[in-house]
Formats: C-alpha cells, sequence, structure tokens
C-alpha cells in the first residue's frame, strides 16, 4: 500500500535582484530552488496518462514568477512567499523548500547561501 506521494524539482534557476544589502540588489545573481511536495494520495495517477497526472510545472512557474516579479531583502522571506503560494495554488499538502543564493558578500569565500523551510496545510 502506497503511504506518500511526493514530487520534486531540482534547480529550479532564475536571475534576481534579492539581498539584504543594496550592492546585492544593484545587480542581479543567479538564484536556484529545490522544491518537494507532498500531494494527496488520492492524487496519484491511477493510469499511465499524462492527463491524470499533477501537473509539476505550475510549481516550476510559482518559483521562477515568485522570484523575478518582486525584491526580497531576505531569502527566508523569498522562502515563505514561495510556500504560501504552492500550498494556497496546488493540491500540496505539504512544501519543503530551499532557495540558494550563489557568491553572497562574505568575508570568508562562500559558495552558496541556502534557506529552507517546511510548511503544511
Amino acid at each position: 500500500m502506497i503511504s506518500t506521494y511526493k514530487i520534486r524539482l531540482h534547480n529550479i534557476r532564475f536571475r534576481a535582484r534579492h539581498g539584504a544589502l543594496r550592492a546585492e540588489r544593484d545587480l542581479p545573481r543567479d538564484f536556484v530552488v529545490d522544491v518537494t511536495v507532498e500531494l494527496p494520495i488520492q492524487s496519484l495517477p491511477r493510469a499511465d496518462s499524462l492527463s491524470r497526472v499533477f501537473d509539476y510545472e505550475k510549481i516550476a512557474s510559482i518559483v521562477v514568477s515568485e522570484g523575478t516579479q518582486k525584491t526580497y531583502k531576505l531569502l527566508e522571506t523569498l522562502a515563505q512567499r514561495l510556500a504560501d503560494r504552492i500550498l494556497g495554488e496546488t493540491p500540496a499538502e505539504s512544501v519543503t523548500i530551499e532557495v540558494k543564493k550563489f557568491a553572497p558578500p562574505t568575508s570568508a569565500s562562500v559558495d552558496a547561501f541556502a534557506v529552507e523551510i517546511s510548511a503544511r496545510k
């Protein structure tokens, strides 16, 4: 018996001007988002047909839209907004989101900074 149904989207990419410092928002930076949604078991397709499967393009579109249409000072705020939209606009029962920013401004050499949050309906 199947107990969970999850879909994961890895490395959804976009360029945006998010960051706490003005210098971070002056030039677009690369961002990568990973999303895992848990869907109701009833959403699991009973037939091998594209028309019966969850449309994961919806999640990718939400991520890119939210990530590029607004500017956020904190990745935490962006991650929360993504969680709210995904839970509100899809049948997902829970979501885990990781937002990663490359080359953050730090005194040490850091390749990327990431924030991960999880939320449920």
